[in-house]
């Protein structure tokens, strides 16, 4: 029963889960996100053991996010029979299978001498009867809750054959005050909603923050001074540096996959053209020359290619075109308009808005435009973010009437829609890369 140590340096289309159970008892669960519901995995998280109670509150962290993720029914504690006092020893299995826990979570929280925490965990397949994996991080104690989201991406990993997307983070803007003189500044929060900073004032207006894929770094464009300009914000030093004074209106900056360009959209003379700036030369390369409004560019995972949204045929359709600019092609055929495009991680899809009917809608369509499938429908909904991992979107709904944007999350089946809390009203929110 081996444990993998870990040192925390802190300051598709379908997914199967593989039980590993032997001879005939094996149990595979396949989830095709093009079909109904699919029933969670029944999973058995207990309180991890401690002295002071920490154990108990991230095994709660785990076994939230594994619900989250709209895979795992995690079963609750009432159900257990078996009282886990040992972690290392092999539980009683016809205990937990008795009560259908097909997958079950043990360990245990230390604080060491020099006064950091020591979390383990081992995963059990309650029906083979054996262990999965076994892991044991050191880190800060208050950096507790980033272990506990570490654990339930090794979990997921473990079951589904997929990266998870827990370790993470989100910048969103954060609106406060009545709609008629709302004030809006950055925050960021871990995907769960915890841990939330605000990183800019009320004073001014700011927009579309976007997460560098490299480093812990976000662009985002700001109306400080009254003019509008883009920005790099360092998240852990708070630095802040312009990118470019340039004329006219910015809109929509975004990094390159290597993060060593943004791109963005650039307003002159009624209309607007996308343009690309060398991060460390300052030097701009225009993309697209047209009388028309391109905007909303995003790059493929490889840097290869970009898709924008374009008016250019008369309402906002989806357009790919290569990183130089060439072989500019419409993309998008479907009845109303789309806006917000965003190249998923893994290359396959592109989430966008589209906007039908007087309904806003949130939905994802191959990179050729086939396969056009609307997840999620609303008064106003818009924004989609991915996950790192691909399967799941985040986007913001404002409600008819009374209230305020706020955030919500859905995966790839379209039925596992969640809202996202925040103690403000929250729009435009960017999911970052998986924590490192």
């Amino acid at each position: 029963m081996k444990l993998f140590n870990r040192i925390l340096a802190l300051p598709l289309m379908m997914v199967a889960f593989a039980l590993l159970a032997a001879g005939p008892a094996r149990a595979v669960v396949e989830i095709d996100i093009n079909r109904a519901n699919v029933e969670p995995l029944p999973i058995a998280i207990t309180d991890f053991l401690s002295t002071d109670g920490i154990g108990a509150q991230i095994a709660e962290v785990v076994a939230a996010d594994l619900k989250r993720s709209g895979l795992f029914a995690p079963i609750g504690k009432a159900a257990f029979i078996e009282n886990i006092t040992n972690p290392d020893a092999s539980p009683r299995f016809q205990d937990w299978t008795v009560i259908n826990a097909q997958a079950l979570v043990t360990g245990r929280v230390v604080r060491e001498a020099d006064g950091r925490l020591r979390a383990e965990f081992r995963l059990w397949d309650t029906f083979a009867s054996q262990q999965l994996s076994g892991e044991q991080f050191f880190t800060r104690p208050e950096n507790w809750r980033r272990v506990a989201h570490i654990i339930a991406d090794a979990i997921y990993e473990r079951l589904t054959g997929e990266k998870g997307y827990f370790d993470s983070r989100v910048v969103f803007v954060s609106e406060s005050g009545p709609k008629t003189d709302r004030k809006k500044q950055l925050a960021i929060m871990d995907q769960d909603g915890a841990n939330l900073r605000m990183l800019t004032n009320a004073n001014d207006i700011v927009l579309t923050p976007r997460f560098s894929p490299s480093r812990q770094e976000i662009t985002y464009m700001s109306f400080e001074g009254g003019q509008p300009r883009v920005y790099l914000l360092q998240l852990e030093t708070g630095q802040r540096e312009l990118v470019g004074n340039f004329p006219g209106m910015t809109f929509s900056p975004r990094f390159s996959p290597d993060g060593q360009k943004v791109i963005m959209s650039l307003q002159q003379e009624g209309n607007a053209n996308i343009y690309t700036m060398d991060l460390r030369s300052r030097a701009t390369t225009r993309l697209t020359s047209t009388t028309a409004i391109d905007t909303s560019p995003s790059y493929s995972p490889d840097g290869g290619q970009i898709v924008f949204e374009s008016d250019r045929g008369g309402r906002q359709q989806l357009y790919i075109m290569g990183a130089d600019g060439s072989n500019q092609r419409r993309v998008s055929f479907g009845d109303g308009s789309y806006s917000t495009p965003v190249w998923s991680p893994r290359g396959d899809l592109i989430a966008f808005t589209k906007q039908s009917g007087g309904k806003f809608s949130i939905g994802v369509m191959r990179t050729d435009g086939s396969g056009e499938r609307i997840l999620t429908t609303g008064y106003h909904n818009e924004g989609p973010t991915w996950a790192p991992n691909g399967r799941v979107l985040m986007f913001f709904r404002q409600p008819a009437g009374a209230g305020g944007p706020q955030i919500h999350s859905i995966d790839l089946t379209g039925y596992n829609e969640q809202l996202v809390p925040t103690p403000t009203f929250a729009s435009d929110p960017a999911w970052s890369p998986l924590l490192e």
